[in-house]
């Protein structure tokens, strides 16, 4: 006896192109997300040079007057931008 698999139609469905509208939605979350990751870039950066500055104040002699009291002011400086960048992007 010979089996025969019953064959049945299925409609080609086929999935609707993202509209204009969501493709913007996708692309506006991207760039919200690359926006937070550069954010957090300038975060690690001014906390470097909030740690340079303050071992450059604090390194005496070593150091030119001048230059140590640049970098006292530039630690403080970074450190209250950092706590307004914080602030500002809903982290602090």
């Amino acid at each position: 006896m010979r089996n025969t698999a019953a064959l049945s139609v299925v409609a080609d469905i086929q999935t609707a192109a993202p509209s204009v509208a969501d493709r913007i939605k996708r692309l506006q979350a991207q760039a919200r997300n690359l926006a937070r990751e550069h954010i957090k870039a300038l975060e690690t950066a001014l906390a470097d040079v909030e740690r340079l500055s303050a071992e450059i104040a604090e390194g005496g002699e070593a150091y030119p007057v001048g230059v140590r009291e640049i970098a006292r002011r530039l630690a403080g400086e970074c450190e209250a931008s950092s706590n307004t960048i914080k602030a500002i992007a809903g982290r602090g």
